[in-house]
């Protein structure tokens, strides 16, 4: 403690009249000092003002420059120290000692500016402002491709720089990327894959940079696939391999990439993985387990590498996923029902699925999940299944293999991701199923669960699917014994209500199954549609300029049938429609207009 003492006064008047070798003793002890015990030591550096002295002590030609370097980057390994540092003026010498050639100062003065950058939002900006960065990228250009011990080892110490520079900085990264660092990195990853420490370093830095859209792009004209694939083929190590997980998932966001991946083999890496960890318990295994399944459901989100995977429905990979469906693990029971979803994205796909019976193995697995079931295979189970039923020739199909049934065992469910997927696969199978829409609409406590859900204020799409589902029962059953069910079920002020939704094809729907009960079950309803007001909300929709054209025509197909009922009658007399109505003949939409003088007449003959 004497010697450190007395080694930093000396410091402080040395930089005037000392020789380089007590110069040197002086550093040396402090070197040791730090290594004892180094949050002490930089407490002790900081309340003796040597920081400032250092600032001058940064000279390229000295012999000692490296050793303070050292001592800086040593003592910055310390957050308390970080900004201290910045304030005494060492980032503009550190960033000039980057353009010397020595590589002792150059591998200093890196750690020193990369432990400074660390969580230091002032030393970053120091760094930017001095133009760090810059140098330091044209470095790493112009060692990428030297393989010696000293050049990797700069090579390592640079990299971590920028990382620490840009991390979680979304305009640093942007200043990187524009610097046009990425093919670089990429470059040095191919060259320099047998150095454990350098690739490293190299995948932390894309990891960082990956998150940002612009980098995407970039990345997509190397060959980043190919590298990544090609490291992660011989990784044993789990931490290896999660590093490399953690850059592939950001990138695989990208579609181009997304292909990419596909082609250079990554699916088999997947699947390989996927089969080595699927019975074991080991926590490694398991996290493996989660994240290959999860990569492989992203890579089937681009339509290209969907399509090249599924081959027609003959694919290996597209049969290995089927596999998973009936497993006894949730992780893969939901990948493979997330991924059956995600080939399930064009109407060749579906059809040819449904007919290889899909649906039945998607049946099974909900099966498995009725009681206390697990949410999130509940959710993708019926994704899978709404995606199925989109295709005109699946929808009579599905319905005879009873999906309408299985989906129906989920109505008791209080998840509303799990509500919303169910609505929406019972709408897609009903449309144009007028057979299937009766039995649906006639059934109480569907419909009795449908009016519930179209209050719940606290999730938008549960709603808006419950309000969808209502109005698709009448629209395709066109039955009175569905619309009976719906009046007394509480259902008309939704539908009502959802006339005035800011979506047109809500708007709609609404309107057109108003019609349907309008023509079909006036007496029934005429209570309802009054308490609900409806004409006052026509003669709203009528009267404004921003309604769709569609809009204007169905309500005026409404009215007319409205004035069937007297009560409704003396309301829309009472509201003067005719002279809204008469305006509407000079409609630029020639159906809005002809519709106008029909409605004009029936209004006028009722008046």
């Amino acid at each position: 403690a004497d010697n450190l003492s007395d080694a930093l006064k000396k410091l402080k008047i040395t930089t005037t009249d000392s020789t380089a070798d007590s110069l040197e003793g002086c550093l040396d002890c402090l070197l040791q000092a730090l290594a004892q015990n180094n949050m002490e030591t930089s407490e002790k550096i900081q309340k003796s003002g040597v920081l400032q002295v250092f600032a001058s002590l940064l000279m390229p030609q000295s012999s000692c420059t490296a050793k303070v370097a050292n001592i800086i980057a040593e003592v910055a390994r310390n957050e308390f120290m970080r900004n201290p540092c910045v304030d005494a003026g060492l980032i503009p010498p550190l960033v000039q000692l980057l353009n010397c050639k020595d590589q002792e100062i150059l591998l200093q003065t890196g750690r020193a500016l990369g432990n400074i950058c660390y969580d230091s939002h002032e030393g970053r900006n120091a760094v930017d402002r001095a133009g760090g960065a810059h140098i330091v990228v044209d470095h790493i250009r112009s060692l990428c491709s030297k393989t010696d011990p000293a050049s990797e080892k700069l090579l390592t110490v640079f990299c971590g720089m920028l990382m620490n520079y840009s991390n979680e900085n979304d305009t640093l990264q942007s200043q990187l990327i524009n610097m046009g660092v990425i093919p670089t990195l990429v470059k040095l990853l191919g060259i320099h894959c047998q150095n454990a420490a350098l690739t490293e370093m190299c995948l932390v830095a894309f990891g960082n940079l990956a998150e940002l859209e612009s980098s995407k792009e970039q990345f997509a004209y190397t060959n980043v696939a190919e590298e990544l694939v090609k490291l992660f083929k011989k990784q044993i190590e789990h931490d290896k391999k999660e590093m490399i997980f953690e850059v592939l998932a950001p990138l695989a966001e990208n579609d181009v990439i997304k292909l990419q991946l596909v082609e250079a083999g990554l699916v088999e890496c997947l699947l390989e993985i996927v089969q080595k960890t699927v019975d074991s318990d080991k926590e490694d295994d398991v996290a493996e387990l989660k994240t290959a399944s999860d990569l492989m459901v992203l890579l089937l989100l681009g339509d290209e590498s969907m399509q090249k995977l599924f081959e027609g429905g003959k694919g290996s990979v597209f049969q290995r996923v089927l596999s998973w469906i009936p497993s006894n693990s949730h992780q893969l029971q939901l990948a493979g029902a997330l991924a059956i979803a995600n080939f399930a994205r064009n109407d060749g796909n579906c059809i040819h699925m449904v007919d290889n019976g899909i649906v039945q193995k998607l049946m099974d697995l909900l099966d498995r999940h009725v009681e206390d079931g697990n949410v999130t295979v509940q959710h993708a189970a019926l994704s899978a299944l709404r995606n199925l039923a989109i295709p005109v020739v699946n929808k009579a199909k599905m319905l005879s293999a009873g999906v309408a049934e299985a989906v129906l065992k989920f109505l008791r469910s209080e998840m509303p991701p799990v509500q919303f997927k169910l609505l929406g696969t019972l709408r897609m199978l009903i449309d144009a199923q007028a057979e299937a829409a009766e039995q649906l609409g006639k059934n109480v406590k569907l419909v009795e669960r449908l009016v519930e859900w179209c209050e719940a204020k606290d999730h938008a799409g549960v709603m808006g699917e419950s309000n969808r589902l209502l109005s698709a029962l009448i629209r395709h059953s066109k039955s009175k014994d569905v619309i009976r069910t719906i009046v007394q079920s509480g259902g008309i002020k939704h539908l009502v209500t959802m006339a005035t939704s800011e979506h047109v094809i809500m708007q709609n729907e609404a309107l057109v199954a108003l019609a349907l009960i309008a023509a079909l079950e006036l007496v029934t309803a005429e209570k309802d549609l009054e308490n609900a007001q409806l004409v006052q909300i026509l003669h709203r929709l009528l009267s404004d300029d921003r309604s769709a054209p569609e809009i204007k025509y169905n309500s005026m197909v409404l009215i007319c049938a409205l004035i069937g009922s007297e009560p409704l009658q003396k309301e829309v007399q009472s509201m003067a429609f005719l002279e809204v109505v008469s305006k509407l003949r000079s409609h630029e939409n020639k159906t809005v207009a002809q519709q106008a003088s029909l409605t004009e007449q029936r209004l006028a003959v009722e008046s």
